[in-house]
């Protein structure tokens, strides 16, 4: 028994006190590798806390690859993730309803480029109309989430991370009013 675990030790991917990305829940600590009795089979878990979450959350090893978990973001995807919030929003014109399902299937997706999408192109300055509640819940949503992975990333708080995003966005050369609406005219006239 004891060489059968020293075999599925080495297989382990993620170690404890090391951040992961889940994909439904985000940035979470790996606390510790369990052995668990279910069902009678012995089974080893990554036991992953989500700290704002207040949330506990226990894995299968081998089934931690198929869920999507995975290591966080080196410095350079976080630094493509901040050039895509430098873009041009890309709002489909489709039914809200489908979008909404869209952004949501990218925030889950634990992929930190297709949450920076979904923060960009909800992002309102102050100087455009306001968002719907509904808007305004999944931005949020896409910028804790990318901003947590930040701040894991570079090793400061998450509130330093949102403050960073917040300054990109705003000071965005594709952002200027004039820019937004030759583009809703043009885009109107097709």
């Amino acid at each position: 028994m004891a060489a059968e675990k020293k075999s599925t030790s080495k297989k382990l991917k993620f170690k404890t006190n090391e951040y992961v990305v889940y994909p439904a829940h985000g940035v979470g600590k790996v606390v510790d590798i369990a052995v668990q009795e279910i069902a009678g089979a012995s089974l080893e878990l990554y036991v992953i806390d989500f700290d704002k979450e207040k949330m506990r959350l226990r894995v299968p090893v081998g089934k931690s690859e198929g869920v999507g978990m995975r290591k966080l973001s080196d410095k350079t995807l976080v630094e493509q993730a901040l050039k895509v919030l430098k873009g041009r929003a890309r709002v489909k014109r489709t039914m809200w309803s489908r979008r909404a399902q869209e952004y949501e299937a990218k925030i889950n997706s634990g992929d930190l480029i297709l949450v920076s999408e979904v923060v960009r192109d909800l992002y309102r300055s102050e100087r455009q109309p306001e968002q719907s509640y509904s808007e305004r819940q999944l931005y949020e949503a896409a910028l804790d989430r990318m901003a947590r992975e930040i701040a894991a990333v570079n090793k400061y708080d998450e509130a330093s991370a949102i403050a960073e995003i917040e300054h990109v966005l705003e000071n965005s050369v594709s952002r200027s009013p004039k820019e937004a609406d030759t583009t809703d005219d043009a885009e109107k006239a097709a």
